[in-house]
């Protein structure tokens, strides 16, 4: 894996290389804007920019999934979404989660060469590779009374959506995220209702939960608290699927109540996939560790996913991208200072997005890949 960082006229790129001669080539992309301006010019800067870097570092590649921080959801999203109608080519996700170096709107995009990419509708897209057909779902936004009701009916359309491919959420989804709005009010019913649902389908803690984000986020709806990012495989047998513990330094999450896995490590062929779940400063007794230390509680989250790392034969060498969740907007600075001198290369975003328990004041997430 290699790490690139490229300047455009008002936009910012870095980009994670795995690179197959013969082979499928993976990349993560990072695309900040550097301009200010309107939410326009800034979008039109970063399509700009990312066009300009397929073509610099990423030839021949094709977008899988995208995903588009926003800094005001509720005055951007249909902005957005006319400027998309022209050029949506794979799954998107639209989250307001503000970016926290002062822009309008920051990118993630996952790219895969010689992939054949289709809409299956209704945010659903299916992209060919690896020997597989990947299931990407994006900016599914719940409807209902409350956070539980929205979870419930978006998981069931999400099994409903999977059924045609022969798929099912227990057996296929690889990799969940809850964008909650108002997490410390609402994240209680996103957790029971998809408790409620996994108990349906069989996911227990005596057999398995998914890699999953529940981080605060919103959606353009205002009667919409609940948003579902999703990503399975067709035909994918649970032989090539290891769940990571990390019981060293972290404890089974339905030990306080909740119900995903710290990671999930995924074999193909010629290489292995690991999607690390939000991870924050956090025990093997489900305690918060360096309560009110957002200096400390990074150093233990980073030993924490390197925990999991581990586990899956990988280290931070391996890693293609990072997403960092800050709960206090002042951090920010502290916390960049960090990461910038520890990863310096990485591909990584930061935004505003409290944990689901208030005493966490950081959590990222991360997906790396390494040869078999």
């Amino acid at each position: 894996m290699t790490c690139k960082t490229k300047e455009y006229k008002v936009a910012s790129v870095q980009v994670a290389s795995f690179v197959k001669e013969g082979g499928c080539c993976e990349y993560h992309m990072m695309v900040h804007t550097l301009a200010a301006g309107s939410f326009e010019q800034q979008l039109v800067a970063l399509h700009e920019a990312f066009d300009d870097a397929m073509d610099d570092m990423c030839r021949g590649a094709h977008p899988v999934f995208v995903r588009y921080f926003l800094s005001d959801i509720s005055n951007q999203a249909e902005t957005l979404k006319n400027m998309l109608d022209k050029r949506q080519s794979c799954a998107v996700s639209i989250i307001g989660q503000p970016p926290l170096d002062g822009s309008k709107v920051a990118m993630w995009a996952y790219l895969v060469s010689e992939a054949d990419v289709t809409s299956c509708g209704e945010g659903l897209w299916k992209a060919d590779y690896l020997g597989y057909e990947h299931l990407w779902l994006g900016d599914a936004c719940g409807r209902g009374d409350c956070s539980e009701e929205q979870t419930i009916r978006l998981m069931d359309s999400y099994q409903k959506a999977l059924a045609p491919y022969g798929c099912s959420i227990q057996d296929h989804c690889l990799r969940t995220w809850f964008f909650v709005q108002d997490v410390d009010v609402n994240y209680a019913g996103v957790v029971t209702g998809r408790k409620q649902r996994f108990d349906m389908m069989g996911l227990t803690e005596d057999t398995h939960y998914l890699a999953s984000t529940g981080i605060a986020g919103s959606n353009e709806l205002r009667d919409s608290c609940v948003t579902l990012d999703a990503y399975a495989a067709v035909g994918m047998s649970q032989e090539k699927i290891t769940y990571l513990k990390g019981s060293t330094h972290l404890n089974p999450t339905h030990e306080y109540g909740v119900t995903f896995e710290r990671g999930t490590a995924v074999d193909y062929d010629d290489r292995r996939h690991v999607l690390i779940s939000g991870t924050a400063s956090i025990d093997n007794k489900g305690q918060i560790v360096h309560p009110g230390d957002v200096k400390a509680q990074t150093l233990r989250m980073w030993e924490n996913v390197s925990v999991l790392l581990e586990e899956a034969g990988c280290t931070y060498a391996d890693v293609m991208h990072m997403i960092v969740y800050l709960r206090d907007i002042a951090d920010y600075a502290d916390v960049k200072k960090m990461y910038d001198e520890r990863f310096p290369e990485h591909p990584k975003v930061f935004v505003w997005a409290p944990v689901c328990r208030p005493g966490w004041l950081i959590e990222m997430e991360c997906i790396a890949v390494r040869n078999r």
